[in-house]
């Protein structure tokens, strides 16, 4: 894990920035179909843990995506926020949302085994099922 490097960034509109602490200048990519039924494709996000504070917070909206987690994003604009698990106040970050994007370098994807054909990356990164992501979350 690398070191904590603080990130700023903002919605579409400008009605929530964002400053989070993320786990260094990794991102990962999520195939689930959730995260390709919210945005269209792939979620590319930053791990932050709980370090993480939003300015304009009333205009969010949270949907309960499932048992452990919710998403987030602007009420005004659309913009997505978040993916936060919610017993751990682990946030995932959408990583566009950060100022900062030539420092970030891709290392995972989450959910592979849902990946559909049609797209691909050439990176080499750390590629997990989505079992195995339970698993690694759950502890076991």
């Amino acid at each position: 894990m690398g070191s904590k490097i603080k990130h700023h960034g903002t919605c579409l509109c400008g009605a929530v920035r964002v400053t989070a602490e993320t786990k260094g200048n990794t991102i990962g990519a999520c195939h689930c179909s959730m995260c390709r039924t919210w945005g269209g494709g792939p979620l590319f996000a930053a791990e932050c843990g709980s370090e993480v504070d939003f300015e304009g917070a009333e205009h969010i909206s949270t949907f309960s995506s499932s048992e452990w987690a919710e998403r987030g994003f602007c009420q005004k604009c659309g913009t997505h926020l978040f993916y936060r698990l919610k017993q751990e106040a682990h946030y995932a970050i959408p990583v566009g949302l950060f100022d900062e994007d030539d420092q970030w370098k891709f290392s995972e994807q989450i959910f592979i085994d849902q990946k559909p054909a049609f797209y691909s990356f050439t990176q080499s990164t750390r590629d997990l099922t989505g079992e195995e992501v339970f698993a690694l979350y759950s502890g076991k």
